[in-house]
C-alpha cells in the first residue's frame, strides 16, 4: 500500500501526521516535500540524491529508528537538481521492497504535490479545523480523486475542544478524526518521534491510531493506469 498524506496548505501538521501513520502502519515514510523537508534527517543519501540518480531509493531508506524513513535533502541546490518525475518510480520501488509506504506530500496544488498522489493507492488529508483550511482541502480532495488516490480519512489536526468534525465530513465526503493539540504532540515533535513513543496513552496517540485503523479497514483504491 502507498498512502499519500496531503494538505491544502502548509503549517497544518501534515508531516506530524505522516510520521505517526508510518509508525502505526509499520511503513516507510518518504519525505516528498522537495523544497521544504520537515521530517527528521541524518547523514547519508536522501531523496534528492535518489531523484538525480545518485542513490538507489531502497538503499537510501534509514532503518533502526522509531520509523523507517527516506528523508529529503534540505538544500536549495538539491531541490533544483532533483527530477520530480522520478518520484513515482522511487516510491514504488520502496513499496515493492517494504510493503507499505506513507508519503508526506508537499502542501498546496503544485505539480510536485500531485506526483505522490499519482503514486498512491489512497490518501489521508490533513487540515486545521478552520474554514479557510478546509476550503483549501476541498481542492486537494478533487486532485486526489482525479489521480485515483481516494480519500480514506481526514485528520483535523491541532483541534480544540469543539472541532467541526461533522461539517468537515459533509464538505469532504470522508470520515474525519479530530487530533487535539497537546503537550504530548509537542514533545514528540521536539524529539522527532511519533506520539506513541512519548505518550502512548494520550488522546492524540489514540486518535492517530484510529486514523491508521480507518486507512487499513477502508476499501482499496485502484491504482491509476499508466498515462
Amino acid at each position: 500500500m502507498i498512502l499519500a498524506v496531503a494538505g491544502g496548505k502548509g503549517g497544518v501538521g501534515k508531516s506530524t501526521v505522516a510520521l505517526n501513520l508510518g509508525a502505526e502502519l509499520d511503513a516507510v515514510v518518504v519525505d516528498a516535500d522537495l523544497g521544504m523537508a520537515d521530517l527528521p534527517d541524518s547523514t547519508g543519501p536522501d531523496l534528492h540524491d535518489v531523484l538525480v540518480d545518485r542513490a538507489d531509493p531502497v538503499e537510501a531508506v534509514r532503518e533502526g529508528g522509531p520509523v523507517d524513513l527516506l528523508p529529503c535533502g534540505r538544500t536549495l541546490a538539491g531541490a533544483r537538481a532533483a527530477d520530480p518525475t522520478a518520484l513515482v518510480d522511487a516510491v514504488t520501488a520502496v513499496a515493492d521492497a517494504y510493503g507499505s509506504v506513507v508519503v508526506d506530500c508537499p502542501a498546496g496544488m503544485a505539480a510536485d504535490a500531485g506526483l505522490p498522489l499519482f503514486a498512491a493507492d489512497r490518501s489521508v488529508l490533513v487540515a486545521r479545523p478552520d474554514e479557510f483550511a478546509v476550503r483549501d482541502l476541498v481542492r486537494t480532495r478533487e486532485l486526489a480523486r482525479e489521480l485515483d488516490a481516494g480519500v480514506a480519512h481526514v485528520a483535523l489536526n491541532m483541534s480544540g475542544s469543539s472541532p467541526p468534525t461533522g461539517r468537515v465530513e459533509r464538505a469532504l465526503g470522508a470520515p474525519a478524526t479530530a487530533v487535539p493539540e497537546s503537550e504530548a504532540v509537542r514533545r514528540a515533535q521536539r524529539a522527532g518521534v511519533p506520539v506513541s513513543e512519548v505518550a502512548p496513552g494520550s488522546t492524540a496517540a489514540e486518535r492517530l491510531r484510529g486514523v491508521a485503523d480507518a486507512v487499513t479497514a477502508g476499501p482499496a483504491t485502484p491504482r491509476a493506469p499508466p498515462r
